[in-house]
């Protein structure tokens, strides 16, 4: 079964989460971004959500982590949840 691991930035607007991109791509570190921005749990581990399959996320989440490339950060993506910034961390067939 396809795995992969991957870290997120959970905001509330679409602004913000382009922003916080705007602001990685510019250098800024993703996993202290993470601990100040992200409104999800994960945000205080550097926003890590450690290894999952197929269908354990929402299925926009899934989307993008099972087809994106690896250490590349993708969005705004926008969930049930908010806007998340994901960056594919490890991706395993």
């Amino acid at each position: 079964m396809t795995t992969a691991s991957a870290r997120h930035i959970l905001v509330k607007s679409e602004e913000q989460c382009q922003q916080l991109k705007t602001d990685i791509e510019g250098g800024a570190d993703f996993a202290e971004l993470a601990k100040q921005h992200s409104s999800c749990p994960s945000g205080n581990s550097g926003g890590d959500l450690g290894e999952f399959g197929p269908g354990m996320m929402v299925p926009e989440f899934d989307q993008v982590v099972f087809s994106a490339d690896v250490n590349t950060v993708q969005g705004p993506v926008k969930t049930q949840f908010g806007y998340h910034l994901l960056e594919v961390t490890a991706r395993s067939e």
